[in-house]
C-alpha cells in the first residue's frame, strides 16, 4: 500500500496539479486508492510519521490530509488504534445518467432555478476535484430542482471551461448541453450517504434544520480519463429514492 500511495502522490504531484497545496495532493491521493479499491474498506494507513517519512511532508500536512478525509467519512480515526479506510457500502449504479433523465423516464417535469453560474479561476480545491493545473478556467453552477413546483434538491457542480464554454447553454441538463460539445461522461465514481441537512440546504429545500437528506458526491469522466463533472448534491430524504439491481457473478 504503501508503495501505491507514493507513487499516486508523486503522479499528482509531476502531472497537471504540481502546484497544488501538498495537503490537497495527498488528500486526493488517498481518495484515488480508495477509488481504485486499492485502500479497501477497514484497512489501516499508516501512522502520521510513517506517512510524513515517506512523503518527505511535515506531520502537520499529513495531520490536514487526513482530517479533510475524516470530515468526508471516508476515513475514522480509533484511539490508541490509527486511522482506517471507513467501512461504507459503496454502489455503483448500473447507468449513467442525469437528474433530468430520472425524472423525465418516471413522466415527470423537471425545473431548475440557478442559483450561481459564473466562470471563474480554478481554486486548489478545485484544480484536484477536476484534476486541473492553476490557473485553469472552472464553471460553477449552484442548482435548485423542482418537480412541480416543489424543492427535491440542492447541488453544487463544476465543470472544466475548455469542456463547457458556454454555460449559459445549459437550461434543464447539464449532460446534454456536454453532449453537445462531444463531452457527455462516460463514467462515474458516486458516494451516497445519510446526514442532517445543514441551515442553507433546509431553506432551501423547505424543510427543518437537521431534516433527514441524502448527501450524494460525484466526479464524472470522459473516455480518456479527464474529469468532466464535479457534483456536490442534497437531496431531499423524503422525496427521492436510489434504487441499483444487483447480480450475483
Amino acid at each position: 500500500m504503501q508503495k501505491a500511495l507514493f507513487d499516486e502522490y508523486q503522479r499528482l504531484q509531476t502531472g497537471e496539479s504540481t502546484r497544488a497545496v501538498a495537503y490537497l495532493r495527498l488528500r486526493r491521493a488517498l481518495q484515488n486508492l480508495m477509488d481504485a479499491g486499492i485502500l479497501k474498506p477497514g484497512q489501516a494507513l499508516p501512522s502520521e510519521r510513517d506517512l510524513a517519512s515517506l512523503l518527505s511532508l511535515s506531520r502537520v500536512t499529513i495531520r490536514k490530509a487526513l482530517a479533510g478525509l475524516i470530515e468526508s467519512d471516508l476515513l475514522v480515526q480509533r484511539q490508541g488504534a490509527g486511522t482506517f479506510v471507513a467501512e461504507r457500502i459503496l454502489r455503483q449504479f448500473s447507468r449513467l445518467t442525469s437528474f433530468t433523465d430520472d425524472l423525465r423516464e418516471r413522466g415527470l417535469n423537471p425545473q431548475v432555478r440557478f442559483l450561481e453560474r459564473s466562470i471563474g479561476e480554478v481554486t486548489p480545491e478545485e484544480s484536484m476535484a477536476l484534476n486541473l493545473s492553476p490557473g485553469s478556467g472552472v464553471v460553477r453552477m449552484y442548482r435548485l430542482r423542482h418537480v412541480d413546483g416543489s424543492p427535491i434538491a440542492i447541488e453544487r457542480t463544476l465543470v472544466p471551461h475548455a469542456l463547457l464554454p458556454n454555460p449559459e447553454s445549459v437550461t434543464t441538463s447539464l449532460y446534454e448541453a456536454l453532449e453537445a460539445h462531444g463531452n457527455r461522461p462516460k463514467r462515474a465514481l458516486q458516494r451516497l450517504r445519510a446526514v442532517a441537512l445543514d441551515e442553507e440546504a433546509a431553506r432551501h429545500l423547505q424543510l427543518a434544520v437537521g431534516a433527514p437528506g441524502l448527501l450524494v458526491e460525484r466526479r464524472a469522466f470522459l473516455e480518456d480519463g479527464r474529469v468532466v463533472e464535479s457534483t456536490r448534491s442534497y437531496y431531499r430524504g423524503d422525496a427521492y429514492d436510489f434504487v441499483a439491481e444487483l447480480k450475483s457473478d
